[in-house]
């Protein structure tokens, strides 16, 4: 396609794009982080690359505040993806592509600030929210949700939805380009969709970015994966026969402290959790710190689930060891090192590490949780929670674009050496049938229809997502889900047979037996 811009829209443009590395600068310190976003703004290429090169006499910033500014910036961006959407989608994705790799720029000078990391929170979702408003309109949006482009992922995810859930946001990136559509509602009572790339809480796909980091201090020679975990953690008096490799493999025979169900049908509980007998407590108390030490203390205080290396057991334990063992060897968090070496490289501002905190950006779907009091059904809005209770094995959030972009760069090698890459995808089998584990990830096999796919999902407190991938991430399929959630696990059965039906339609494969 071709694209025409009058002299106004060029002003927009310039306005949206300059004004975004503006309000970063306004947030943190200008100087150095204006002038690393205003270069670039200067590398885009394309018509937009034209456009952007102009940079001086025709923007016009009055405001002097961050909200002055704000209120004048992200109007302009939204004008901006609107009008490029309408004339070439693909200078419009451009001109996205270019603003986040600015903003980051921007930041990365002053990476920690809780200012800058909501600005660029704020400066995402309104260029998110632009394109699906796009979209919604009918607008020309190639492989968007536009159901006639793939109406066979449409009606599967409004399948999905009248299986039980609330909503469900899609997004796939294969030969055919991307797609991304949603179905259901964001909220009860409600009539809004969910956002197509609405903040999410991600749940155990974030022992996959766990694993990640954990390789690439590998890499940097501070951590041996053979090395016992208790050499670099000596005050928990830990198994020295357990490895940093069998941690992120879960072979460490380290209980559970978010409970274990055992062969013989025998439950031993741990802390308040969702989707356990003690589900109702943790919503009494979904507010409550739990700080990391505390939950590797109960789990230890617990008898082993085996010796280690013997077999595989998923818990959520061995990678809250994971954290303080990244802790413990960096003298940094595990947010600042995961804005280090993952966030910060791959651009993921749609990406957070919320540590204690129970907020989650705008946009974002809502989640549910039920339980019976006094013969009564409830049903708690669970949004707005204190994720520490699962800290680096399920407290992250993201949004489907940045998971799709974290798995694609992980398994193209843009994250790890080959041959740590190789290791952590390496199978270990773990007694579920077609499904093996590597190091915080699962080598699926969907049979001879849709081959080897690398994955994790992850699901808790009414939030669900899907993270899949071949092998060499050229192909990924990555989707958030909300329900109402409840102790019986009630929505694990339509939960299996949505991964079902979405990795025949994408991977052509996944037909298995949904009780597996």
């Amino acid at each position: 396609m071709s694209i025409t811009l009058s002299d106004q829209d060029k002003s927009t443009l310039r306005t949206a794009a300059y004004g975004a590395v503006s309000l970063m600068a306004a947030a943190g310190k200008p100087g150095k982080a204006a002038a690393d976003g205003s270069m670039a703004l200067l590398s885009a290429t394309g018509p937009i690359g034209h456009v952007l090169a102009a940079t001086s006499k025709d923007i016009e910033l009055k405001g002097k505040s961050v909200a002055e500014l704000a209120d004048q910036v992200l109007p302009a961006l939204t004008a901006a993806v609107s009008l490029l959407q309408e004339q070439d989608p693909a200078e419009a994705d451009n001109f996205r592509s270019t603003v986040l790799v600015a903003i980051e720029a921007a930041a990365r000078p002053h990476q920690g600030q809780p200012a800058l990391a909501e600005m660029a929170r704020k400066i995402t979702a309104t260029l998110d929210a632009a394109g699906a408003a796009t979209a919604d309109s009918g607008a020309a949006v190639p492989n968007t949700a536009a159901g006639q482009d793939r109406p066979e992922l449409q009606k599967a995810i409004e399948e999905i939805v009248d299986s039980g859930f609330v909503g469900v946001a899609l997004r796939v990136n294969d030969e055919r380009g991307e797609w991304v559509g949603s179905a259901g509602v964001a909220e009860l009572g409600g009539s809004a969709k969910p956002p197509i790339d609405g903040y999410v809480r991600i749940a155990s796909n974030t022992k996959t970015f766990t694993a990640a980091l954990v390789l690439q201090l590998v890499a940097e020679g501070k951590i041996g994966l053979d090395i016992p975990a208790a050499d670099y953690l000596p005050e928990f008096g830990l198994d020295e026969r357990i490895t940093v490799r069998m941690l992120l493999q879960h072979t460490s025979g380290v209980f559970n402290f978010t409970g274990e169900l055992y062969e013989d049908g025998t439950v031993v509980l741990g802390i308040p959790a969702p989707g356990t007998p003690l589900g109702k407590e943790w919503v009494d108390n979904r507010f409550h710190t739990y700080r990391p030490q505390e939950l590797v203390e109960l789990a230890l205080s617990k008898p082993a689930r085996f010796e280690p290396g013997t077999k595989w057991s998923y818990s959520n334990t061995n990678y809250v060891l994971a954290r303080l063992l990244i802790e413990k060897v960096t003298g940094r968090s595990f947010a600042e090192e995961m804005q280090r070496l993952i966030l910060g490289p791959l651009g993921l501002s749609g990406t957070v590490v919320p540590e204690a905190s129970p907020e989650i950006p705008e946009p974002h779907a809502h989640a549910y949780y039920r339980y019976e009091e006094d013969g009564e059904e409830k049903t708690v809005d669970v949004t707005r929670h204190n994720p520490s209770w699962n800290p680096c094995g399920g407290d992250m959030i993201s949004t489907t674009r940045d998971l799709a972009t974290f798995i694609s760069a992980l398994l193209s090698g843009k994250l790890l050496p080959a041959e740590l890459l190789a290791e952590m995808c390496t199978p270990h089998p773990t007694g579920i049938p077609t499904m093996d584990y590597g190091l915080g990830v699962f080598v699926r096999d969907l049979g001879p229809d849709g081959g080897i796919v690398i994955t994790h999902n992850g699901g808790h407190a009414g939030y669900a997502t899907l993270m899949y991938a071949t092998p060499d991430g050229s192909k990924t399929m990555t989707a958030s889900l909300t329900c109402v959630d409840d102790c019986a696990m009630s929505v694990a059965v339509p939960f299996q047979n949505a991964q079902q039906r979405l990795l025949a339609e994408v991977f052509g494969g996944g037909q298995a037996d949904p009780a597996q």
